[in-house]
């Protein structure tokens, strides 16, 4: 089972942390990710971690405001946004895979969603 907290409202520039609590799972033996759905639009990939966190990925427009992180030992991930955008309004989704990647058909577990709001 995975929990996403941490959305909000906040204005453009500024900054929140996502977490995604998993429960119910060796949480290093699955690679997880974020990814986002704005309303009338298709869930978009955000970012991806690997199992022990080495290795990260991240979709263009997030890079370099966006870093993704993990806690294994807690059983947590983490999405610093910085320098927020309008555009980034959406929901946001945590998601866990055995094998993972960078696309919604590669990850099966998915959490319930929290909200982020950006105003202009």
């Amino acid at each position: 089972q995975l929990q996403a907290s941490g959305g909000g409202l906040v204005q453009a520039g500024g900054s929140l942390r996502l977490s995604c609590a998993a429960s119910g799972r060796t949480f290093s033996h699955y690679f997880v990710g974020w990814f986002r759905q704005a309303p009338g639009r298709e869930r978009e990939f955000v970012a991806s971690i690997s199992w022990a966190g080495v290795t990260t990925y991240y979709a263009e427009s997030m890079k370099g405001r966006f870093t993704i992180s993990r806690d294994n030992a807690k059983n947590t991930m983490y999405l610093q946004m910085n320098s927020l955008k309008p555009e980034d309004t959406a929901v946001y989704y945590c998601a866990a895979d055995r094998r993972g990647g960078t696309s919604t058909a590669d990850f099966v577990s998915w959490g319930q969603g929290t909200q982020v709001t950006v105003s202009s």
